[in-house]
Parts: C-alpha cells; structure tokens; sequence
C-alpha cells in the first residue's frame, strides 16, 4: 500500500454525476488511478472523457459522487470545510492552463510567490525570500523575478505560475492543461522544467491534457475514455547494442474490480470490432476476435454452457 501521508494519489470506483436541466450527466464512471509518492503521470483524453471532473476532485475543488479518493492522507469524499482549506492551501499546487488565472497581475513573479508564502504560512519567514529566489532560479525563471505577468512571455508566465504553485511547498502538484495556451517549443521547456521540479524535489505530479506532446516527458500515461481509465502506457530507456539510450513504450489495458476492461480504440477500428467479440482462453493469454459471423471451431471457440 502506497504511504498516504506523504504524496501518493488512490481513487476506486470514482464516480462524478452532474445535473443540468433535469438531465443526469455522469462524467466519471468508476473510475481507478493509483499514484504512487514522486510519481511523474500524464491523464490523456479527449473533451468531455472526464479528466477535468478528475482533476478538480483530486484539487478539493469538487466532491465525488460516489467511489473514494484519498491525497497526501487525506480523504476527499469524507473531508470537511477546516480540512479542505488546509489541504488546498499546504498539501496540493494547482497550475491552470489560462495563464491570467495563475498569477495576480499587478504583482511581480517574486511578489506573487509571498504572498502565496503569507497565506498559506508553511514557509518560515525568515526563509521565505530565499526559497522563492530558489524556485525561480529551479524553474529557469529568475531572470523575471521583478516582472509582472503582462511583461513575461507565455512560457515564461507559466514557469512562475509553476514556482507559485509550489510555494507552499504542496506534497502533490496538478496541471491542468499547462501547455494548451503555448507553441510547441515554449511547451517542451514548461515541461521540462516540470520534469526537473519532480525529479529535484520529488513532488508527485499529475499533468492533465489532450497534448500527445506531454506523454514523451513522463513514465506513465494513463488514457481516459467515457469517465473510466481505459489504458496505460508504461515508457523506460533501454541501452541498445551501441550502447544508446533508446525510449520504449508498452500500452496495457487496465481491468478495474469487475474484470472489466476497455480496448484501444484504434485495435476495436482495426478489427471493426463491434457489438460483442469472442473470447478465447490460450495458455498464456486471451485471444479476441470479430464477434460476427459464424464461428469458427478451428480458432478455438468457447464451449456452449447450459442455462
């Protein structure tokens, strides 16, 4: 079991209902994710999969319907108002996609950050000055130290939003969409810089986006489909015969409680699979196929029972 007091991230059976107009929308549908202390994890899916209801969940912004969900010790479905502010304001950063959002803009960088350090008052004072400097300095921004946000370019607004998000030096760090106002190379340094944040002090990071982009700086990418997890894809580096690092990647299908899983999309659009499939147990795997058509014995087909 992951240490809860100390960063890890548990949902079980997550599930999230909205009601709008008399309609029932369930955005989350059961969904599991396991985070474990440090971790580096990148939430993918398309618009309206559920990765945003996750995230402010997981923020305090929001309270499940149903399923359990438990950060840093704390547990989310049962936590009451006194602890819900403490733990917005000392166990979890936020980092959201529009800039302006993150960043008080008639204060400069350095300033943003105090007062994040006079609110939450996690940091010492007498060190407060310094661990600010400290955090610029980690995220490559402190060259605007003394800038306000209308005088930063947008990677640079989001490496400070970044730097705030941390200053009260939070056991878990969420980005929702941090790259989506950003091109393509401004992207890549926002992401690099969170990679050297997770790895130089260890704080679990959960990045949530639709950007593909994201998934080369982490180790895990869980995929979100209609409110459930669908798939994971695992990445670590080898070392080939020349002696080169080389990146690889493995894609699993995650089962939750019930046995359930869901396919890739593009193997179901490859194999038109539709409607129902067969199931073939082998020795060391389970074999699926196009459910339509006749069977065929040859390929092995499940037995009939009797009802």
């Amino acid at each position: 079991m992951a240490d809860m007091s100390d960063g890890a991230i548990v949902c079980e059976g997550l599930v999230r209902i909205f009601t709008a107009q008399g309609v029932e929308v369930q955005a989350l549908q059961g969904l599991d994710l396991r985070m474990t202390t440090g971790e580096l994890v990148a939430v993918v899916g398309a618009s309206g999969s559920g990765k945003s209801t996750l995230l402010g969940i997981l923020a305090g912004l929001d309270r499940p319907t149903a399923g359990s969900a438990r950060v840093a010790g704390h547990d989310l479905v049962t936590m009451k108002g006194a602890e819900r502010l403490g733990y917005r304001r000392r166990s979890v950063g936020f980092v959201w996609q529009q800039s302006a959002r993150n960043l008080l803009p008639y204060l400069s960088a350095r300033e943003n950050i105090a007062m994040v350090h006079q609110v939450a008052g996690v940091v010492p004072r007498f060190e407060r000055a310094a661990a600010g400097d400290e955090l610029l300095d980690l995220l490559g921004a402190g060259e605007v130290a003394d800038k306000r946000a209308a005088e930063m370019s947008g990677g640079q607004r989001q490496r400070v939003a970044i730097a705030v998000a941390l200053a009260n030096r939070p056991r878990v760090l969420l980005a929702d969409e941090p790259t989506g106002e950003l091109d393509e190379h401004t992207s890549a340094e926002v992401l690099a810089a969170m990679e050297t944040v997770n790895r130089e002090r260890g704080v679990t990071t959960l990045i949530v986006t639709h950007d593909t982009g994201v998934t080369e700086h982490v180790d895990r990418t869980v995929h979100i489909r209609d409110g459930r997890t669908s798939t994971e894809t695992l990445r670590h580096t080898d070392t080939d015969h020349e002696g080169r690092a080389v990146r690889t990647a493995q894609e699993y299908a995650v089962l939750d409680r019930a046995g359930r899983m869901q396919l890739p999309a593009d193997f179901v659009s490859a194999l038109d699979l539709r409607e129902r499939v067969r199931l073939t147990l082998e020795p060391d795997h389970v074999r699926v196929a196009p459910g339509q058509g006749r069977p065929d014995v040859d390929e092995g087909t499940p037995k009939e029972t009797a009802e």
